[in-house]
């Protein structure tokens, strides 16, 4: 087959690629997200069942998400459509990446706010508002900050105005340029504060926390949560890995980019666990707090703490770098589909995106405002209105059915000439290894995953 070139242009190496992906995949996910979630279902058992999903679910539908992108060589939705017509089958699969880019378009328009909430905590933090408060206190200052949509509103409208600046100025002057300042610094601010949290916390409790598995601990709802969360971290099912593939030169091995990608998202996460958590048990704080383990918790700690301040200041602005790096990603497919099919020009087509998205963003500004209402949504009641809802909808379903149906367009739709062709493995142990999984283990999980989602088990 004559191999397709993006007109959008591709990444200088595979470097670069790597920390695209990389960045994209690494969010609030790594950094707010796994922290809490591991707190609330008991630590080791639960980050043992998370590394086994990522490899078993998350990287096989990674490595199909890079090769459908690479060889599409255009924005999700007109390389679904495309590979569809070259396998002789339905163009309906072009809805694969339509359903990826509108889960972009949701999940950034509530990451935003979330995003604004780490700029704001950032000031916050460094001018001193935070030292020596009480539980109730930090409690009390998170309500009424995200209680007044006026806040909420500038600090969202911050975030996208620096998420469009970075996506107007294409691929390698805008995104490339970008990552390779974020990732380095992320994982610089990373190990400070790990050096920071060895001798100022109780590390050895917090390692045993993370690391020392009780699996009495074990229930079905941490085995599905634990499965979802290594799909949504890798930033799967939206559009961004595969649109990012279409920009991987053609002598690139997606196999073992994937695997780096997957290995250094994850040692994020566990490095996250390692600075929060020794923190949270010096201070005699609870692991279980839920999401406000970043902005109710934690500042606590670091008001109480020896030059608190400084590092309390750093760890808010690696959120930020690292909510960045991802909602990049999250634009750039919407952005490519206005320009291949629109005939725009990239900054217009930024500006377009940037400015319905943000739109969007006031349905979950208002949601935590005095505006806010409570419903019940499949027999769940939702507290913080239409917010919970676009959380449940995205992550619960919209992600872990895109999974699925990248999964079974690769193994099941596609020729496997074609497949083996793009993945450049040849016939082997691992080619076959990453097969079987995709075609049989990773859409069962995802399944399980989204029945999960409807509340079915």
């Amino acid at each position: 087959m004559q191999q397709r070139v993006s007109i959008h242009g591709q990444w200088s190496s595979r470097l670069a690629f790597i920390l695209a992906a990389t960045g994209s995949a690494v969010g609030l996910g790594n950094i707010w997200k796994f922290p809490y979630i591991t707190g609330e279902y008991g630590g080791g058992a639960f980050v043992l069942v998370y590394l086994a999903c990522v490899v078993a679910i998350g990287l096989p539908v990674m490595m199909a998400e890079i090769m459908l992108g690479r060889r599409g060589r255009q924005n999700p939705i007109n390389t679904m459509g495309t590979l569809a017509e070259e396998a002789g089958r339905s163009r309906f699969w072009s809805l694969i990446g339509w359903s990826g880019v509108l889960a972009g378009f949701l999940i950034l328009s509530y990451y935003s706010v979330i995003a604004g909430w780490a700029i704001a905590y950032v000031f916050k933090t460094a001018s001193g508002a935070l030292i020596g408060v009480d539980a109730e206190t930090a409690g009390s200052l998170f309500g009424s900050f995200v209680s007044d949509p006026w806040q909420l509103l500038a600090w969202h409208s911050l975030f996208m105005v620096l998420t469009a600046l970075v996506i107007a100025r294409g691929v390698q002057s805008g995104l490339e340029r970008a990552v390779r300042w974020l990732m380095p610094g992320l994982f610089a601010l990373l190990l400070v504060l790990l050096g920071y949290s060895i001798s100022n916390g109780a590390f050895v409790e917090g390692l045993e926390f993370l690391f020392k598995p009780d699996f009495s601990k074990l229930s079905t709802s941490a085995l599905l949560t634990a499965m979802g969360h290594a799909f949504f971290t890798l930033s799967l099912g939206m559009g961004a890995i595969m649109m990012y593939g279409s920009y991987l030169a053609q002598d690139a091995s997606i196999g073992k980019t994937s695997l780096i990608i997957a290995g250094l998202d994850t040692l994020v996460a566990l490095l996250a666990g390692m600075v929060i958590f020794p923190i949270v048990f010096a201070n005699g704080l609870e692991p279980a707090a839920g999401p406000g383990l970043i902005f109710k918790t934690l500042p606590i700690a670091f008001g109480q703490m020896p030059m608190g301040i400084f590092f309390g200041s750093l760890f808010f602005v690696l959120l930020v770098f690292a909510a960045w790096s991802s909602a990049i990603s999250l634009v750039e497919p919407a952005v490519a589909w206005l320009v291949e099919n629109r005939d725009m020009s990239r900054i217009k087509a930024t500006v377009l995106v940037a400015l319905v998205t943000w739109a969007l963003g006031l349905i979950t500004v208002m949601s935590f405002s005095d505006w806010a209402f409570g419903f019940s949504f499949l027999g769940v009641q939702k507290e913080n209105g239409l917010f919970d809802v676009l959380d449940l909808l995205t992550t619960n379903f919209m992600l872990p059915l895109g999974g699925l149906a990248i999964a079974l367009f690769a193994t099941w739709a596609m020729q496997r000439k074609a497949v083996t062709e793009e993945l450049a493995m040849g016939e082997g142990l691992a080619f076959r290894g990453w097969y079987f999984l995709t075609r049989y283990v990773t859409p069962l999980g995802l399944v399980f995953v989204f029945l999960n989602g409807l509340g079915l088990l």
